[in-house]
């Protein structure tokens, strides 16, 4: 009887000790302990605790590392957890491996998260000379639970500074969007000389694309469509000094347009070393000569329309931040008559393909404002212009920045 007692006893100290082991360990789970430490409370609960001579411990985070190790000598660089363990879907014996560092431990514990393997836990114990129970076999499914509760433990630190990540970068995407939004003009004008209207959609939450209107006195005023390569947020940032530079440009010296062109390179170079470039067309038009000079830096050209005629707006030089110096600049010109349209775009406009991957096209762009120029609304011409699009793209998206700028003169 007392040895029957004695043994109840033993069997109980057994489920308190393990109790208060899974108390610690929760404990610190539940106190947001880093990583480090819940792997130290679990190293010792294995070695001190249960007895366990020897372990190791593998977790996949993006790739496989050793997270845990104890009681092994020599490299263990050579173990692939992903191929060496690909087949182990519960508690395996070690029995034989090409590989010594795999051979030394006795068994595997694999934990695995929707048929996905979270972590190996490799334990060595047995010993020859050793009668007794091994501690991997007597306290299997408890080390089983130690593993599984550490694991999700780990697992979900990592899902939570992924979305603290991803929080952060959308934070900054929305600061991003909107200082790109205070970038484009929301007042164009609508007088009795002119009428301007834009529609701008941004692939990724900001992008790349640029319009502007700068006014310089009551009988001129500069305007400018541009697409810095790249998207997101560095594509924006390269933007708005992009921007900041033109307006200063425009606003306090007396260039022409190449020396503004000029300027623009020269800046872009030294703030990007060459790693963008941005294609623009930007013009100049005075109201009293209606004359519009122009200069397209390897940007799409521009679709001039009037009651007689239509023109593609070519004239200019390569984009800018491409070379050190542009060899060559010329400055286009066209003479402006009532009622001509002007519709400047970027290439997401006539690039965005359908489901059967044909563009949308520059003929298709042509025809629909050609056969709208009776529109009295210059921003109707762009509705038509969008509307066209979204039916040609159908179900799919927008694949880049997408800009459309438009001027009615009068």
């Amino acid at each position: 009887m007392s040895e029957k007692l004695s043994k109840l006893n033993e069997k109980l100290a057994i489920r308190d000790n393990k109790l208060n082991l899974l108390l610690e360990i929760t404990t610190a789970i539940n106190n947001n302990s880093p990583t480090d430490k819940l792997l130290d409370i679990f190293s010792y609960t294995l070695k001190e605790q249960l007895g366990v001579t020897k372990a190791m411990m593998f977790n996949y985070d993006k790739e496989w590392k050793c997270v845990m190790k104890y009681g092994f000598k020599g490299s263990y660089k050579d173990i692939k957890p992903a191929t060496d363990f690909s087949g182990v879907k519960q508690m395996t014996l070690i029995e034989s491996s090409s590989k010594k560092s795999v051979s030394s431990f006795d068994m595997v514990i694999p934990v695995f998260h929707k048929n996905q393997p979270l972590a190996y836990l490799l334990i060595g114990d047995l010993s020859e000379e050793d009668k007794k129970i091994s501690p991997g076999v007597k306290h299997f499914n408890f080390i089983q639970t130690l593993a599984n509760i550490i694991t999700v433990a780990i697992e979900n630190k990592r899902l939570a500074k992924e979305y603290i990540r991803q929080e952060r970068v959308k934070k900054e995407l929305e600061l991003a969007a909107e200082m790109q939004s205070l970038l484009l003009p929301d007042n164009l004008p609508q007088n009795k000389n002119i009428e301007i209207a834009a529609k701008y959609i941004a692939h990724l939450s900001v992008g790349g694309d640029y319009y502007d209107y700068i006014p310089i006195d009551e009988d001129e005023f500069v305007f400018c469509v541009a697409d810095v390569s790249g998207k997101g947020i560095s594509a924006a940032l390269v933007m708005s000094n992009f921007q900041a530079n033109l307006r200063a440009l425009i606003k306090y010296t007396n260039f022409g347009l190449s020396k503004v062109v000029e300027e623009l390179n020269a800046t872009l170079l030294k703030n990007s070393k060459g790693e963008r470039f941005i294609t623009l067309f930007i013009g100049r038009y005075n109201i009293i000569s209606r004359k519009l000079k122009y200069i397209n830096a390897g940007h799409n050209p521009p679709v001039f329309c009037d009651n007689k005629s239509h023109k593609f707006l070519h004239e200019g030089c390569t984009g800018i931040g491409m070379i050190d110096r542009i060899p060559n600049i010329e400055e286009g010109s066209v003479f402006v008559n009532s009622g001509s349209v002007l519709v400047c775009y970027t290439d997401g406009l006539i690039e965005i393909e359908d489901e059967k991957n044909t563009q949308f096209s520059l003929d298709k762009l042509v025809d629909i404002i050609k056969s709208n120029l009776h529109q009295q609304k210059i921003s109707n011409i762009n509705e038509l212009i969008f509307n066209a699009v979204e039916k040609h793209k159908g179900n799919k998206p927008f694949a880049d920045d997408t800009a459309l700028f438009s001027i009615k003169f009068k």
